[in-house]
């Protein structure tokens, strides 16, 4: 009740059948309007990411980190910030965020405060400013009251509480007008921003200040005022971030570890993260029924797998923050696995932990209720790779699958009726070499179809990539990747190299060639996807291409359009005939200083000891900024090794494949020579 009164009395109230939760079906400035407080609960899942990396901490480390005492100093945390390594950091992953960072160069959590405030639709135009000033480029202000409310900031509002002191101190508004006014000023309420703009400028009058000047501060309150965040919220939400940053830092495992487990049902999250632990140099493996448990967990390779449980103890280690993770690896969860329930893998858990480690397949299914952990679940962990630690090979495991089942079953009836041999407990290797040798001889299966049953159960592919034989081509033959596309501007042309996962066809409705087929796709490369379409006439000349499991490299260019980016496909090449079709020319770039007799020796013997088809221009910026592009005489033949041996010749950055000549983009003079 509110003043002894019923709800009722104030708002309609409501309760769906299926829920027992009261709810109003006013709106919530209706709700305000009737003299109710309307408060806003956000469930965060970055709060139980933290809340596992401490858990994970806590077991693997013997360390307990409270989050609410780090130090909000620490340069080292901060440095990943600056750096942009902000993946999996709460509100500062986005590539436009990373962008800003590295621009910001933040070493105070008030410039992470200010980041996140300016980084939004409006403000954003201010971002700029904020990292020149912040790095030494002059500002004033017209009035030392402004310069003190806005010292922080540079001189920038940023803050509604920012402009909320300065209509309150210089203008004499009250706070809570001066909040409905900012309100005003963003929703462009007129009346009221001039009705406000008279008492500020009396107000700004009777402290000394000028008529004119007064209005000069009010226009850059009307200017700014409306974008202005709110601080407090802003705070939070970069504490929170640094938190998770910390974590990242300095127990960059474990948090991984977490963050996997929380964005378990999102596949490209879980791809997005895992290629973000290649990065800092930390292994995800396939799960294990050795050694997985329900969520992603930390291997420590020291510790025996008994010493793994989330619930066990472990020997206390000096409290030392690591600056790495020496061998620590991360362990994929049994509940990723698709058809394994959680009860199957609490099942197995519980029988590991009772009887130790499996050893075989009938080990593992004779101490585990089949009628938990049926032969759908066995048959999916074979797939996932869950049981290669138990001999033999996934094809092997799968055909002897059945067999391990009714012995197992046969065993346990045999227990339940007390008809256990004397010798059991005593049973040794000589039976688990055994039991091995039933594993029927069939040949493993093709490392395609491995692949790709393991993606089917994991969704992704783990213990390796089909793309991972043509990675050099990858790297050297394309000029974008799929997270790269994101920091690409509206229809630049790429090349990107990867894999049809999904391809749809559909018919074009309108235009010229309407009625005819287009088709839909999904690429993957070994950074992620990307959707993209091709049009009829391109499909037209390379429908034999167009077709899921094919490997291509694609020519096309960017669509922004729809926020996420996305490929319009021109041409498609086989990926195993790519340097036919994607090295027309190979460019090097070298400074004047940089050419030396050495140098040249190497590059002639290169280019010699390579001969093929493929032009080699050589450009070489002089002190006067002449550019000299020079033909060497010999072509080669450009393949992996050559540009391998080449990159390491001249560096990565001055060395690039391209189609043609004409897309050299010389910026100055040039001088052609032939040598």
């Amino acid at each position: 009740v509110i003043a002894d009164e019923p709800l009722e009395n104030f708002l309609p109230l409501y309760k769906q059948t299926d829920s027992e939760e009261i709810i109003t079906q006013y709106d919530g400035p209706t709700v305000e309007k009737v003299g109710l407080l309307k408060m806003d609960f956000l469930g965060l899942k970055t709060l139980s990411t933290i809340e596992r990396a401490r858990e994970l901490v806590r077991l693997g480390m013997q360390q307990e980190i409270d989050p609410e005492q780090i130090d909000l100093t620490d340069q080292k945390v901060l440095q990943l910030f600056g750096e942009g390594r902000t993946k999996g950091m709460f509100q500062f992953e986005s590539v436009g965020m990373r962008d800003t960072l590295q621009k910001m160069k933040p070493d105070r959590i008030e410039d992470l405060i200010a980041a996140n405030a300016l980084y939004r639709p409006g403000p954003m135009m201010l971002i700029e400013d904020y990292c020149g000033r912040k790095h030494g480029q002059k500002w004033s202000l017209p009035h030392p009251i402004l310069a003190e409310i806005l010292a922080e900031t540079y001189g920038i509002m940023v803050y509604q509480e920012q402009v909320m002191q300065i209509l309150n101190r210089l203008g004499d508004i009250p706070l809570a007008r001066a909040y409905k006014l900012i309100k005003a000023i963003s929703k462009k309420r007129n009346k009221t921003i001039a009705a406000e703009k008279h008492h500020f400028v009396d107000g700004c009058v009777a402290k000394g200040i000028t008529p004119g000047k007064a209005e000069e501060i009010f226009s850059l309150i009307e200017r700014f005022g409306g974008y202005g965040f709110n601080k407090s919220h802003s705070t939070q939400y970069a504490i929170l971030a640094f938190q998770t940053a910390y974590f990242k830092c300095y127990y960059p495992a474990e948090f991984m570890a977490a963050l996997l487990t929380f964005e378990m049902s999102s596949i490209e999250k879980v791809a997005e993260y895992i290629e973000e632990c290649k990065q800092m140099g930390i292994k995800v493996q396939a799960p294990d029924v050795n050694e997985s448990f329900t969520d992603f967990t930390v291997i420590y390779p020291d510790k025996d797998s008994s010493d793994r449980s989330p619930q066990s103890s472990v020997e206390e280690e000096e409290a030392t923050l690591p600056e790495t993770s020496p061998g620590k690896q991360i362990r994929f969860g049994l509940a990723a696995v698709k058809g394994v329930g959680v009860k199957a893998v609490e099942e197995i858990i519980r029988a590991r932990e009772k009887h130790r480690r499996f050893k075989t397949i009938f080990d593992l299914c004779e101490h585990i209720d089949n009628r938990l952990v049926n032969h759908g679940a066995l048959e999916a962990l074979i797939k996932a790779g869950a049981m290669d630690s138990l001999g033999g090979s996934r094809a092997q495991l799968t055909a002897a699958l059945d067999d391990a089942i009714a012995i197992a079953n046969e065993r346990q009836r045999d227990k339940q009726l007390g008809q256990m041999t004397m010798f059991e407990e005593f049973e040794s290797d000589q039976v688990i070499q055994k039991e091995r040798a039933k594993l029927p001889e069939i040949s493993p299966w093709p490392q395609a179809k491995l692949l790709s049953l393991e993606k089917e159960v994991l969704g992704l592919y783990v213990t390796d990539h089909p793309l991972a034989e043509y990675a050099d081509q990858i790297h050297y033959y394309s000029t974008a990747n799929s997270h790269k596309l994101r920091e690409l501007t509206h229809n630049k042309e790429v090349i990107i190299g990867g894999i049809l996962l999904r391809v749809r066809f559909t018919v074009t409705k309108n235009g010229r060639a309407a009625g005819s087929r287009m088709a839909m796709f999904t690429l993957e490369d070994l950074q992620g996807t990307v959707e993209g379409v091709i049009f009829p006439d391109t499909l037209m000349q390379y429908e034999n291409l167009v077709q899921k499991e094919q490997m291509v490299f694609l020519r096309g260019r960017v669509d922004l359009r729809r926020g996420e980016p996305s490929i319009v496909a021109s041409e498609l090449y086989d990926m195993t005939r790519a340097e036919e079709f994607l090295t027309g020319v190979v460019h090097v770039r070298l400074t004047a200083e940089a050419i030396q007799t050495e140098l040249l020796e190497q590059f002639k013997k290169l280019c010699h000891s390579r001969p093929g088809k493929c032009p080699v221009y050589v450009e070489v910026a002089t002190q006067d900024q002449m550019q000299v592009l020079i033909q060497i005489e010999a072509g080669v033949h450009p393949n992996p090794e050559f540009c391998r041996q080449l990159e390491g010749l001249v560096g990565a950055e001055n060395f690039t494949l391209l189609p043609s000549l004409e897309k050299l983009n010389i910026r100055t003079g040039v001088a052609m020579v032939g040598v």
